[in-house]
């Protein structure tokens, strides 16, 4: 791998552990507005983005760098009052997340790619879940008909990270 490439998957890597350590804590504001119904949902999810948060650690310390931390707080899109703002939040972290591993996919090669595109499909069907409405290309935001990433910013490894990932500000 040449270190330009090795460059920029560690930066998307990054990117999606940034996306991940939002999601994360995107889940526990989702987890305490949910409904009784659809909270077994939210746990799940919860479960699913802090294992992959786990696994991107460890393979940004494989690549020999360090991985970004999680910020104490992060700024959410819109305020989260009740059990439907806390389903079209679910719904924004999922379709934040699959953006990045968009990018994921197209920096990675083998089975860091694969994993990507895992992760990517999950996020996508989980936004289906929550929002109930799909898009042809999930993560890609220039192939949708929205023109812009789940949080009002463009999805990009290289960008700034989304309005769902940026520590709040106190």
């Amino acid at each position: 791998m040449s270190e330009e490439t090795e460059r920029a998957e560690v930066t998307a890597l990054q990117a999606a552990l940034a996306a991940e350590h939002a999601a994360v804590y995107g889940y526990g504001v989702v987890g305490g507005r949910i409904g009784e119904r659809r909270r077994p949902e939210a746990r799940a999810a919860y479960d699913a983005h802090r294992a992959r948060r786990d696994a991107l650690v460890r393979a940004v310390r494989d690549l020999g760098a360090v991985p970004v931390a999680a910020s104490a707080a992060y700024a959410l899109p819109f305020p989260v009052a009740d059990g439907t703002a806390a389903v079209r939040l679910a719904a924004r972290l999922e379709q934040g997340v699959a953006g990045v591993y968009a990018d994921l996919v197209r920096a990675a090669t083998g089975a860091r790619r694969a994993e990507a595109a895992g992760a990517l499909r999950e996020a996508a069907v989980r936004a289906v879940r929550w929002s109930g409405e799909s898009v042809a290309f999930p993560g890609l935001a220039e192939r949708s008909d929205e023109r812009t990433g789940a949080a009002g910013t463009t999805s990009s490894a290289s960008s700034s990270t989304t309005a769902t990932t940026a520590p709040a500000r106190r």
